[in-house]
């Protein structure tokens, strides 16, 4: 898999979809940063990792409120290809402050309005609307 972010946050919005109240995504220790800052921000509800070994995956609980799921769109932004970094005085609200965008900063991976707080850039990995 030459992308395993894509395929992490495409699960997640495939899975929100069809009103799966969960899904189950590989173990990497980036996927689970960025789980726990989908999680800070009130996205997903939960996420715990099942298995043993090579076998290891997160069981990922979807957010919804009035069976309305938390995702509706996810765009990759950085891609391995192609990487875009972004300043912290060009981080501007998405979507007038519905959408997040996650950035992997010098600090770790973080939300737009937290890495703007903290006066820090970065790359952008993905939007979520």
């Amino acid at each position: 898999m030459s992308d395993p972010i894509a395929d992490m946050i495409i699960r997640i919005k495939n899975a929100s979809a069809i009103n799966k109240p969960m899904v189950n995504i590989p173990v990497s220790k980036l996927k689970k940063e960025i789980l726990l800052t989908l999680q800070k921000e009130n996205v997903i509800e939960n996420f715990t990792e099942i298995g043993k070994g090579v076998h290891k995956n997160f069981e990922v609980i979807i957010k919804y409120n009035n069976n309305i799921p938390a995702i509706k769109d996810v765009k990759r932004i950085s891609k391995p290809s192609c990487r875009v970094y972004i300043k912290a005085k060009d981080i501007h609200p998405l979507k007038k402050g519905f959408g997040l965008r996650l950035l992997s900063t010098p600090h770790g991976i973080m939300s737009d309005r937290e890495a703007k707080q903290l006066n820090l850039g970065g790359e952008v990995l993905f939007e979520i609307y």
